[in-house]
């Protein structure tokens, strides 16, 4: 191969001669060129902007060897199959990992020391090996780049402690080595660790912008775990045989998803870090040869997976940051043509992930929870969701709105003045000597009369309780449109301190009108909001009430409480689906065939009836095909209970605990089978205690455990033992 001087390199010819197009993206020419003059150079670049040219075509025109250092083993198969698709010879680019046996690594290093690659690809791990730096100290480096640069910095998304040796290995190698870090997702803390860390001196720095303009972004409520897998079925029906990744964060959602779509006629398959590596590598082939439409994913799948046509990213569960949102809905639309991110957005989800950083460091549990934070009021604004995402990563986004790529400017909702509230709010900030978090400066505005309130006298000040009587979201909402319109600086490195700014202490001088949207309140379900995206979370609340009034008459007639008819989730899918035929009824979330059968009568005929006299659409196209009820470990349950196994050896046979045995258990009985316990109970559970929690449930308002458990605990009764008989009382009075 003929290599060319820098100063002589027709960048546009050489980028035809290689990969076969006629111009660059953005900046990447400049970037090209900054590499090829082994100057140190930092690229932010979204995801899909082009940034493996900016490292690939100078390596092919420089001498010697370019070393890529990647954290994922699929990216960097991907990225060397996709350079070989450029080139006549596969020797041209190998990765180096831990996944290749000792001949193959002798065939990529022989191929290195002949000279014929000009890429290499390699894990930081593998990196760190003695062999391997000694191998590389005596090759022909051209340049090292670090891709997924932002791995280098705790305060990134994606931290990972060998990429802080980085700097240590390259200077094993060679003095003077250039390097070019590579980032799709950096605030400006990050990046100034990135250059820190790795002692990039004179860098050149190049940041393009993170807007994604033919990206249309969405956050839905998730009303419930059933319902959110009918809107994604109901998206990947409405795009038949296009490309989509579904993020889950638990690996048994995944298969649950897939199977569902699988049984809707959509070729879909699950993806993560428990299946063995043949089988995921498998998956994401066929993803990438299209003949699986949909994977159902965790985060382990799709970093750098370069599929320029998948056409929907949907997150089942809200990410933990930002960053990881950004990067993962970056995988849509690389084409250029219009990609779909749907959110589904649970304050519970948000309560589980605060749970996983309980057992952290404090550093790492504060910045989690501000990262988390951050993710929250993303999900929760009712702006324009494109301008808050370029806001979080410094970037200003000058239109009006997205012209209509987003949930919230395609369905405006009303603004409100909040010119005299907004002073209220930057004073509040400065009277707290601007050293506390949105949420402590909210429950100042509203006069929460928390500990901390007393004890550091803040109930003491003249603005304490100033905006009493305006509720949490409202405050909320003026706090995160202050900061949007740069009257208040969050301090991320201070775990999300307020400050203000100039303009801010302007505004205090002399306001001026501002008006804003409220926020979302995720925590009550939305009546009839189209911005959520989708008729099949649109409650119809009086049909709710009117199913409420149906099954409290049932219920005195069966002298039952009314939940033992039908639990709330089973009216609020019938309000939103309008069963009018048992077959239908089936497909409501908690009611199998058998209670269909039983109790569903009296219901569809009302629906039936209601439907008709206010001449309701039904959404018959959205109903979705279910998965069997008793799925094998189901089965498995029902059988070991009918056989009178001890319940550690059934949960121990199906590779569950004892927790997730009694939760499959409470779902068998809440769909309408029977489960005869008692064997298990008259070991277990003393008799006096089965009638004391069976009195209290016959006349209960609700199935909680958790009120059953307020109410009986002071009689000594354990918590467990109330899930117990719970299943029990369900089995023998519901069923």
């Amino acid at each position: 191969m003929e290599i060319l001087a820098p100063d002589i390199v027709d960048l546009r010819a050489e980028l035809q001669r290689f990969f076969g197009f006629d111009q660059f993206k953005d900046q990447q020419e400049k970037i090209i060129q900054s590499v090829l003059n082994k100057q140190h150079t930092f690229v932010i670049m979204p995801t899909g902007g082009g940034k493996s040219l900016c490292y690939q075509l100078p390596a092919l025109l420089m001498p010697g060897i370019a070393i890529v250092i990647s954290p994922l083993i699929a990216l960097m198969k991907n990225q060397v199959d996709s350079i070989r698709g450029y080139s006549e010879g596969d020797h041209i680019a190998h990765f180096l990992n831990s996944s290749l046996s000792r001949t193959e690594i002798r065939t990529v290093k022989a191929d290195i020391e002949e000279g014929k690659t000009k890429l290499l690809y390699i894990a930081p791990e593998t990196l760190t090996k003695d062999e391997n730096l000694e191998f590389f100290k005596n090759s022909n480096v051209s340049f090292v780049a670090v891709d997924e640069a932002h791995c280098i910095s705790e305060w990134g998304h994606d931290f990972r402690p060998e990429y802080r040796r980085i700097r240590d290995m390259i200077d094993s190698i060679g003095k003077d080595i250039p390097i070019i870090a590579l980032t799709a997702t950096a605030t400006e803390k990050v990046r100034v660790d990135i250059v820190k860390n790795l002692e990039m001196h004179d860098v050149q720095s190049y940041v393009s912008s993170f807007n994604r303009d033919n990206l249309f972004y969405e956050i839905r409520p998730k009303v419930s775990k059933e319902l959110a897998i009918r809107d994604i079925v109901q998206i990947a029906k409405s795009l038949p045989g296009a490309s989509g990744i579904v993020y889950v964060q638990a690996r048994k959602t995944t298969e649950q998803i897939a199977e569902v779509l699988n049984v809707n006629g959509i070729k879909a398959a699950p993806y993560h870090a428990g299946l063995d590596a043949k089988t995921r590598s498998r998956v994401q082939d066929e993803f990438l040869m299209e003949d699986i439409d949909v994977i159902c994913a965790t985060i382990a799948f799709g970093m750098g997976i370069d599929k320029p046509d998948v056409r929907f990213v949907i997150h089942f569960d809200i990410p933990k940051s930002i960053e990881n949102y950004y990067q993962e809905t970056g995988r849509a639309g690389r084409d250029g043509l219009e990609g779909r991110c749907v959110a589904f957005f649970s304050p519970k989800d948000l309560h589980k992930l605060e749970k996983f950083l309980r057992d952290k460091p404090v550093a790492e549990r504060e910045l989690g929870g501000q990262l988390l934070d951050e993710m929250a009021a993303y999900a929760e604004t009712a702006s324009c969701r494109r301008k808050h995402l370029l806001h979080y990563f410094g970037e200003e986004y000058r239109e009006k709105d997205c012209n209509k790529m987003c949930d919230n400017c395609k369905h405006p909702k009303e603004k409100i003045e909040v010119k005299d509230d907004m002073v209220v709010a930057l004073k509040s900030v400065l009277v707290l000597k601007e050293n506390y978090t949105i949420k402590t400066i909210v429950d100042f505005v509203m006069g929460k009369k928390s500990k901390s309130m007393k004890d550091f006298g803040f109930d003491q000040n003249p603005l304490f309780g100033k905006g009493e009587g305006k509720e949490d979201v409202y405050w909320h909402s003026v706090m995160r449109h202050a900061i949007l319109h740069r009257l208040l600086r969050k301090e991320i490195e201070r775990y999300g301190t307020l400050s203000v700014t100039e303009d801010g202490k302007n505004f205090i001088g002399k306001p001026w009108s501002i008006k804003i949207p409220m926020n979302r309140d995720f925590s009550v379900p939305e009546e009839d909001d189209e911005g959520a995206g989708s008729k099949t979370v649109a409650l119809d609340t009086l049909l709710v009430r009117l199913l409420q009034d149906l099954r409290k008459q049932i219920a005195k007639q069966k002298k039952v409480p009314p939940w033992v008819i039908f639990q709330d989730p089973s009216l609020n899918d019938m309000a939103t689906i309008y069963p009018i035929t048992i077959e239908e009824m089936g497909n409501v979330t908690g009611v199998s065939s058998g209670k269909a059968m039983k109790y569903a009568k009296p219901f569809i005929e009302l629906i039936k009836e209601y439907v008709e006299e206010n001449q309701i659409e039904r959404p018959s196209d959205f109903i979705v095909k279910q998965i069997a009820d008793k799925s094998k470990v189901k089965v498995s349950i029902i059988q070991g209970v009918d056989r009178k196994i001890p319940f550690e050896d059934i949960a121990y046979s199906n590779a569950l605990t004892m927790d997730e045995l009694l939760q499959e258990m409470d779902m068998i009985v809440s769909s309408g089978t029977k489960l005869d316990i008692s064997y298990y109970l008259a070991d277990h559970v003393d008799e006096s205690i089965v009638d004391e929690i069976c009195d209290y449930l016959m006349t209960a308002e609700s199935d909680s455990v958790d009120d059953a458990f307020r109410n009986l605990k002071e009689d000594d009764v354990k918590y467990e033992e109330i899930r117990l008989v719970r299943i029990k009382f369900l089995s023998d009075v519901a069923n």
